[in-house]
């Protein structure tokens, strides 16, 4: 039977959701030098054209259809059939499905669109065209449909609320991938031009992220309150956390570290925001902050050239998030026991899930590359490189002086 109130309340929500991928263009924009902001920001805006014609097409169907041995949906759903403005019993049960539909669509839209800012500068429009439409089909939809769809992770008892390994270590290990093969930028330069754009974009995340996160509990009830306020504690956390560290390394104080802190913290929580209590977020938020922080500066000594620092923050947030929540997830909150309430095994599962997600990201990003890499280049000219993409490309200017 259909609840107004949660109807109402998702779709808000999905609205909020499907701002984080513009959100995420303008802080994107605002990190990288001032003639490549065209490309990145067009680069997050095509994937909300992409994503949503695979969704409509079948891709949705394909996480939540009927499961085929574990591994893939059915496609019952395909093309909106079936997808009604009844609730579905199995998945929104006071909704409408074709609400439900909107609002998993947001998630699909944004996650791929994180992985361009670890190559941004350097990847061709075509190549990462291609990549976005086979990394959704192949790494984002399968993952999703084990975790979410009834699959096997599902099926061992994987506990991923809002996306841990769905979007953030699915993302973050697969831009990791697409560094190495890829490569680094002739001439680097993580200076933001911008940190009015970057502080915008951070802004308007923080905020999607209430409803990304607090959304997913599908209804307006308790838990969707205790989400929102964890996701609230972790970011704050996150941020304090961060702006200290950089602080003692770099001798003063900086918007970015504050930035950079916040998300990282709403990152870790993202997956135990509905199963953990607001002091397990603290530390969530705290512990998770640290593993970030230290992973980019280990980058940053390794000259690894993730622009973004896409891996630093997704891939080691996420996977953080992942294991603490098989550690901290209360009985009290959620259906969810963790290891400090006497279920150590939740951690096992927790963590074996993580390898699977992050390994077969990696993977198979890598073959992906490859095989894109033999029918067109994935890297843009040197000449282009040099001089800018924005003029030289797409002849606009993301800045007229």
């Amino acid at each position: 039977m259909i609840n107004f109130a949660d109807t109402g309340f998702i779709l808000v929500c999905a609205a909020m959701v499907c701002l984080m991928t513009p959100a995420l263009a303008v802080f994107y924009a605002g990190l990288l030098r001032k003639g490549n902001i065209v490309d990145i920001m067009f680069q997050c805006f095509i994937a909300m054209g992409i994503v949503t014609v695979l969704w409509f097409m079948g891709g949705f169907s394909l996480i939540f259809g009927d499961d085929v041995s574990g591994i893939i949906g059915n496609l019952e759903f395909a093309f909106l059939q079936n997808v009604s403005l009844a609730p579905s019993a199995l998945w929104a049960p006071t909704i409408p499905f074709i609400a439900f539909f909107v609002f998993q669509l947001m998630f699909a839209l944004v996650t791929p669109a994180l992985i361009c800012g670890a190559v941004a500068e350097r990847m061709t429009l075509k190549s990462y065209m291609v990549f976005l439409t086979l990394w959704s089909l192949l790494v984002y939809i399968p993952v999703a449909h084990w975790v979410w769809g009834g699959g096997f992770l599902s099926q061992m008892g994987l506990a991923d609320f809002a996306g841990g390994t769905v979007v953030h270590m699915s993302a973050g290990f697969s831009a990791l991938a697409a560094v190495l093969v890829i490569g680094g930028r002739k001439k680097r330069d993580y200076t933001p031009h911008n940190m009015v754009y970057v502080a915008i974009g951070a802004g308007l995340l923080w905020f999607g992220w209430f409803a990304f996160n607090g959304g997913s509990a599908l209804a307006a009830n308790e838990i969707a309150a205790m989400t929102i306020t964890n996701s609230q504690i972790s970011a704050g956390f996150g941020l304090m956390t961060w702006i200290i560290a950089s602080w003692i390394q770099e001798k003063h104080p900086s918007v970015l570290s504050a930035m950079m802190g916040a998300l990282a913290g709403l990152v870790c929580i993202t997956p135990g925001s509905g199963f953990v209590e607001p002091w397990a977020a603290a530390i969530i938020g705290v512990a998770g902050t640290l593993c970030c922080y230290g992973m980019i500066q280990l980058r940053i000594k390794k000259n690894l050239d993730d622009t973004l620092d896409v891996f630093g923050l997704h891939g080691v947030g996420g996977t953080v998030g992942i294991i603490m929540t098989g550690i901290f997830a209360s009985p009290a909150i959620n259906a969810v026991t963790g290891a400090v309430y006497g279920n150590p095994g939740q951690m096992l599962t927790q963590l074996a899930g993580a390898v699977i997600v992050m390994l077969y990201s990696f993977v198979l990003t890598i073959v992906m590359l490859k095989i894109i890499s033999c029918f067109t280049p994935l890297r843009i000219s040197e000449q282009l490189e040099s001089v800018g993409i924005d003029e030289a490309y797409y002849q606009e200017k993301g800045m007229v002086e």
